[in-house]
């Protein structure tokens, strides 16, 4: 990975990025992505579009997610610890004993997450995983009133912990669910804009919002984009790891490359063309299958004005939604080249149908 694209991401994930708060998080990408544009825009609720070949056809969207599961200040009690309410797939049990971020009006707030040591509850019998309510933030206050000098009900929270390199091309941080996605965009465009070949589409990379809490921002986007063809870019779950089923799961390898799905929204003749051009590009993929949903915005972009032509890449992620999710970043680098050769696979006016 080439050092502005590396400084890139490390800046989207260390950049907070709370879902329905993500603006800090869209500003990093738009002053990135605007010198590889023709232009950018942002809408009332804060997506952000950045467009090159402008009037070409198709439209192809491609999209990523810009917020980062969070918590939010619900209740300060009269010793001044706040409790908390969840925004996403917070685990509670994985959360206690952190520091964190309160992001308010005035600037951020520092705290942390209380934990009650084991010797004050080795002799209870039947201890249990903590629930979103058994969590509570101490900001180093005495009373509500000191507490509500520096917060207010509806603050979002996120934890500390940023961007790290592990070893080799491992790397480590608390949000590339899924900064890594609105990365790829980003770079797709870059590539794109650098390449001598002809490019015939329009392509319109996007950093959406709210996904963690119902797929808001890609419903919105879509919507008024009305691309021709979507590419989603998220993570996945990696499997290769003690404890975890593959028989449930599937098999999916950090370091073995991107994976597409199949089946539900994704759609056949787009999974193909990827194939191939993956194929061509010697970019290796894993597979997954799906169900009914895959869990991310192509279940609601493949829907919308009566049906956009859309396809699912994923990241192999280990430890999704905790401080210390692991990728590869050769993995990560791949996604970008399939989805620009893709996108200058392209012929102009090409639409992509089921075959009956």
């Amino acid at each position: 990975m080439r050092d502005a694209s590396l400084d890139f991401l490390k800046r989207l994930v260390n950049t907070p990025s709370p879902v329905g708060h993500e603006y800090r998080g869209q500003r990093v990408w738009l002053d990135y992505v605007s010198a590889f544009a023709e232009e950018t825009s942002s809408d009332a609720y804060g997506n952000c579009v950045a467009v090159l070949n402008k009037g070409g056809s198709p439209r192809v969207m491609l999209a990523g997610h810009a917020d980062e599961i969070a918590l939010v200040v619900s209740y300060v009690t009269d010793e001044g610890f706040v409790h908390v309410r969840r925004m996403g797939g917070v685990d509670p049990a994985i959360t206690r004993a952190q520091r964190v971020v309160v992001h308010t009006r005035n600037g951020p707030v520092r705290g942390v997450v209380g934990n009650v040591p084991p010797h004050l509850t080795k002799f209870e019998k039947d201890r249990k995983l903590p629930e979103i309510q058994d969590l509570f933030i101490d900001l180093g206050v005495a009373s509500r009133k000191e507490a509500e000098k520096l917060v207010r009900i509806g603050d979002p929270i996120t934890l500390v912990d940023e961007f790290e390199l592990l070893r080799n091309d491992l790397a480590v941080a608390r949000a590339f669910d899924n900064r890594v996605g609105t990365w790829a965009a980003a770079e797709t465009l870059r590539l794109l804009r650098e390449n001598p070949k002809r490019l015939r589409a329009e392509v319109c990379a996007v950093s959406n919002i709210m996904e963690e809490t119902g797929l808001f921002g890609a419903r919105q986007i879509a919507y008024s984009l009305r691309p021709d063809i979507a590419l989603v870019v998220d993570v996945t779950h990696a499997t290769d790891y003690p404890t975890v089923s593959k028989t449930q799961h599937g098999d999916v390898r950090v370091g073995a490359g991107p994976t597409l799905t199949h089946g539900g929204c994704n759609h056949p003749e787009v999974v193909a063309r990827l194939e191939t051009v993956a194929r061509t590009r010697r970019i290796p993929l894993q597979h997954e299958a799906m169900s009914s949903t895959s869990g991310t915005d192509t279940d609601v972009i493949f829907w919308t004005r009566g049906g956009i032509p859309s396809a699912l890449i994923s990241l192999p992620n280990r430890y999704m939604h905790s401080p210390v999710e692991l990728i590869s970043l050769k993995d990560l680098n791949r996604i970008p080249d399939l989805m620009a050769a893709f996108a200058l696979s392209l012929k102009r006016g090409e639409t992509f149908r089921v075959k009956i």
